[in-house]
């Protein structure tokens, strides 16, 4: 299989403590994608990686690291899209953002695995509050409460090409939001909305309205590494990555 980095570049009004051009922030004198191309790279199952983002600047970051760097838009999954393009035959597909510097191929490959065993068409990572306290606790994350417990989205996806038409705009929206879980569940319908505001939602629910929305065979992963779920968005998530990356 082959993976897909994305790198682009926050657009418009950046907030206050919000962080740009996350991909060629410096941690420790090395850029940020950096840390991300390098485990992708040890992963076994992981042949080519595509890089979309701002073309000329990764290029002269990286040189020939990556497989391909695509020049990117503001839209993620138009970025998807692109790089599909030049896997075009493959039969599976990981997506990560660049943003997850403490990622390691023993995460990735936990992941892969797991999706493949459930044979999906789409996997999506998540990870428990504990899991996530007990390595990380000065981690600042958003948490949604489901019946099964207390996760967080993560930067992390597994899928077939074969359904990319039909889950394009879905996909988009999903995860435009994926660290905002009451705008997801909205998307889902208001039941949901309701259901997860009391904290009786269910993973399976959630599978099996996805399935049912965009005819496919929708799979979860809680991924017991919290690396996948720490991205850096703000000035605090750097400066708890610059402490750990540090060791």
């Amino acid at each position: 299989m082959n993976a897909i980095i994305l790198a682009g570049e926050k657009k418009g009004e950046i907030k206050e403590n919000e962080l740009e051009n996350k991909a060629l922030l410096k941690i420790h004198g090395k850029y940020m994608i950096e840390y991300v191309l390098d485990s992708v790279k040890k992963v076994p199952q992981i042949q080519k990686v595509a890089i979309v983002g701002e073309k000329d600047r990764l290029e002269t970051a990286l040189g020939d690291r990556a497989d391909y760097i695509i020049q990117g838009t503001s839209s993620i999954v138009e970025n998807i899209m692109m790089a599909l393009e030049i896997f075009d035959e493959d039969e599976e597909i990981l997506v990560l953002t660049c943003d997850i510097p403490l990622i390691t191929p023993e995460a990735l490959e936990h992941f892969i695995k797991s999706a493949r065993e459930k044979n999906v068409d789409f996997c999506y990572s998540i990870v428990e509050k504990r899991t996530n306290d007990d390595k990380y606790p000065e981690a600042k994350r958003t948490y949604a409460k489901l019946k099964e417990g207390e996760f967080t989205g993560g930067n992390v996806f597994y899928f077939k090409p074969k359904i990319k038409d039909r889950c394009k705009d879905f996909v988009d929206e999903m995860l435009k939001h994926r660290k905002n879980p009451a705008k997801m569940a909205r998307i889902l319908g208001i039941i949901f909305l309701i259901k997860l505001l009391l904290g009786i939602l269910t993973i399976d629910a959630i599978k099996k309205k996805c399935d049912k929305l965009l005819n496919i065979n929708a799979g979860v992963v809680i991924s017991p590494y919290p690396e996948i779920g720490n991205d850096v968005d703000k000035k605090s998530d750097l400066e708890m990555v610059e402490k750990y990356l540090a060791g």
